[in-house]
């Protein structure tokens, strides 16, 4: 919702701009100077990435209108959850939830929070690892060093998305000066006609190197900067469940590897301890 209140935000300041300044509109209606710079654009993003980054691309982009599900009550109920699994290992033992990881969909445990379940990242790497403790044959010292190259790979992957649009960006000006420099190539060869059609042809051809700053640092450049974000908020919530787990290994009670793994949440989406406690215990008491 934001990423469209912006672009009408972009638009309205800029075309407001130039019509209260006595502009046209539409001479900047330029069809064909859009052709050039999207098409140049397309086909230079083509050549420079391979399938795999396209597709992760595409798939990314609807994502970006789409409000942040990593807010404070998907956090505590995440949370809650691990705190419900660390409980029954410690009560049950680790074989007690063998089932469980196996089969999340089907989990009485995990069914009770729809939300996690919902998210395929956190609950592959919630259930892998618990599927290495119930295994016995790896210490917390190498589960660590494991969850930190899934974290670093999951991060490098994540940012392809970020580091395509920012490139693409980064090309549009420059593809707005090619079509700039195409308007002024045909304005030269058109210079017998009258001044008045010369300053036409003159307007056309800036007007390419003002759409191609506009769609970069305007619509495309932004875009970037989104996904990057919502790369660091979802790998955050993995380090979340990261440092809970690592600190269920090393001995300590449920409550308190909770308290590890809230205390790495930012502080704009970290509930309070006494949030968290009273969400526990709500959820205990269904």
């Amino acid at each position: 919702m934001l990423v469209i209140v912006g672009y009408i935000i972009v638009m309205g300041s800029v075309f407001g701009g130039f019509v209260l300044s006595g502009g046209h509109v539409a001479v900047l209606f330029q069809p064909l100077e859009l052709l050039m710079i999207g098409g140049a654009a397309v086909g230079s993003a083509l050549v420079g990435n391979n399938a795999k980054t396209l597709k992760a691309s595409l798939k990314a982009l609807p994502g970006v209108l789409k409000g942040s599900k990593f807010n404070r009550q998907l956090y505590m109920e995440l949370m809650t959850m691990l705190f419900d699994v660390l409980t029954k290992v410690r009560k049950e033992g680790l074989m007690s939830i063998e089932g469980d990881i196996e089969k999340p969909e089907e989990s009485p445990l995990f069914s009770k929070y729809p939300t996690v379940l919902a998210d395929h990242h956190m609950m592959e790497f919630l259930c892998d690892y618990l599927r290495l403790m119930v295994s016995g044959n790896m210490d917390a010292f190498q589960i660590e060093n494991l969850m930190d190259n899934e974290l670093e790979t999951h991060h490098h992957e994540g940012a392809v998305p970020a580091h395509f649009m920012a490139k693409l960006g980064d090309g549009l000006p420059a593809f707005g000066i090619v079509a700039a420099v195409m308007g002024v190539v045909h304005t030269m060869e058109s210079v017998g006609i009258p001044p008045a059609e010369l300053g036409i042809l003159i307007a056309h051809a800036l007007v390419g190197t003002f759409l191609g700053i506009l769609l970069a640092y305007g619509f495309v450049g932004p875009l970037a900067t989104l996904l990057e974000q919502q790369l660091d908020e979802s790998s955050k919530a993995l380090q979340c469940i990261k440092v809970t787990l690592l600190a269920s290994l090393n001995g300590y009670a449920p409550a308190l590897a909770v308290e590890f793994g809230r205390k790495v949440l930012y502080s704009t989406e970290r509930p309070t301890f006494t949030e968290l406690e009273d969400h526990i215990k709500q959820s205990k008491s269904k």
